[in-house]
């Protein structure tokens, strides 16, 4: 495209040189052509004519030669016609012929006029041409030369431009709300950081008053919440460990104690949500860690005590030792009480379930596996608000949400109880960089589609020696 606007630009320059080469050798023939005619004005004797045609230069071929004198001249090269024209019209004509161009110049002898006769080569009408094209050349190559180095810049400042774009668009992807852009480069790039900081900014406005109406109505829950607890407190002792009691009177007091934990975990939580929404409003600081084992562990304290109840065979694997996950406790042991109570409330009693703890690859593994009837299809069952049981729908896009939080994903397959097997993977803080190939980018893009499409990771399932 330069090489061409260039060329564009040189042609009408190119075309003046040669109308000015054109010229002057006409003009150069003009001038010899006066040395002869200047001569015959003198004298028509042979012997000085001949002398004028040898001064005016030039080699033969293109030496002056006069027509109109004793005898036809040789050399000639105008037709009987130009040259009769001429000598008619009493003119100087410049007339095309094979080779060239003539320069014909009417010179009156008292009663007879003679013609002289100048030939101007096609090379000296064109003996700039080389010249020229190498000033085209030159000219062009100077022109291209400025057009790739103001591109070159163009387009290092837009490049710069959106790589500064994809660094903060990566970086609010990975929860980074305090990322900022410094909008430069072309118009269009330099609007599109603007927006980019506006955007980020309402979803900071957004994000604060999402947790402000989850602290206000957390702390609404407090009076009821209270209410409840003093009527459990009324109720009848919850004691079974001493004396002698019936089946249903051993029923009636279990069922006290349920209420009475339940009430007492709700409280927990309620609190620990208020704390950690107010905090959050204050300040966003990075996502609070915690640990997996204790989390599992605390919470199938509550959990086993039902199951005692119900005569469900259970048992934990691999949560003896500490294993840390970027996400807070509250938020992971509600996605654990929301998948577990899926088993208690999906499957009959007596049904046998497991909660299983890995670490490995660069993730930690909760596995949740249960002897049920399983689940027909895993792809509904993981969007939200989808149900086949009249439920909500939303207990297992809860441990996604939590899921995702902590850059994992939420997978459900065949357990090898033989019912459902719900596996949450949570990056691991603690795991060294993997290697980022040059398609990264890629590669987590479309990681990121598929996992919220509702789909995940297939984790191979723990063992029970895996802890």
């Amino acid at each position: 495209m330069c090489t061409l606007v260039a060329v564009a630009l040189l042609v009408p320059l190119t075309d003046s040189l040669g109308d000015r080469a054109r010229e002057e050798a006409i003009a150069d023939a003009a001038r010899r052509s006066a040395l002869v005619t200047g001569a015959l004005a003198v004298s028509t004797v042979p012997e000085v004519v001949e002398r004028a045609v040898a001064a005016s230069g030039g080699d033969p071929a293109t030496r002056p030669v006069v027509h109109g004198l004793a005898g036809e001249p040789s050399g000639g090269r105008a037709a009987a016609a130009d040259l009769e024209r001429a000598r008619t019209e009493g003119r100087s004509l410049v007339v095309d012929v094979d080779g060239g161009v003539v320069r014909l110049d009417p010179v009156v002898l008292g009663e007879r006029t003679a013609v002289v006769e100048v030939f101007v080569p096609e090379s000296a009408l064109s003996a700039d041409a080389g010249s020229r094209w190498l000033l085209l050349l030159g000219v062009t190559a100077a022109l291209v030369g400025a057009a790739v180095l103001v591109v070159d810049r163009v387009a290092a400042r837009t490049v710069d431009a959106a790589r500064g774009l994809v660094k903060g668009a990566s970086a609010l992807g990975n929860g980074d709300l305090n990322v900022r852009v410094e909008p430069s480069g072309p118009r269009e790039l330099a609007e599109a950081g603007y927006a980019f900081n506006r955007m980020v900014g309402s979803l900071v406005a957004a994000r604060a008053d999402e947790r402000e109406l989850v602290a206000d109505l957390s702390h609404r829950l407090r009076t009821p919440l209270t209410a409840l607890r003093l009527d459990a407190e009324a109720l009848d002792p919850d004691d079974t460990s001493i004396g002698t009691f019936s089946e249903a009177e051993l029923d009636r007091r279990r069922g006290i104690r349920r209420i009475r934990q339940a009430i007492a975990t709700l409280e927990g939580e309620v609190d620990q949500l208020i704390k950690t929404t107010r905090k959050a409003v204050t300040q966003e600081t990075a996502p609070a860690t915690c640990d997996v084992s204790e989390v599992v562990r605390e919470r199938m304290v509550f959990w086993s005590a039902l199951a005692g109840d119900q005569n469900r065979p259970h048992r934990v694997t691999g949560a003896q030792l500490r294993i840390p996950a970027p996400v807070p406790r509250a938020e992971l042991a509600a996605a654990l009480d929301a998948v577990i109570g899926n088993v208690f409330r999906y499957t009959p009693q007596g049904t046998a379930f497991e909660v299983a703890v890995s670490r490995r690859d660069g993730y930690v593994a909760i596995r949740i596996d249960d002897a049920g009837p399983g689940i027909a299809d895993p792809d509904r069952a993981l969007r939200r608000g989808a149900s086949d049981r009249g439920s909500t729908g939303l207990g297992l896009d809860i441990a996604k949400r939590v899921a995702l939080q902590a850059n994992g994903s939420v997978s459900i397959d065949r357990a090898r109880l033989g019912g459902a097997s719900v596996v949450m993977l949570l990056a691991d803080p603690e795991a060294t960089p993997r290697q980022v190939s040059r398609f990264g980018l890629v590669g987590r893009m479309a990681r990121d589609v598929r996992d919220q499409k509702g789909g995940g990771r297939r984790w191979p399932r723990p063992r029970a020696s895996d802890g």
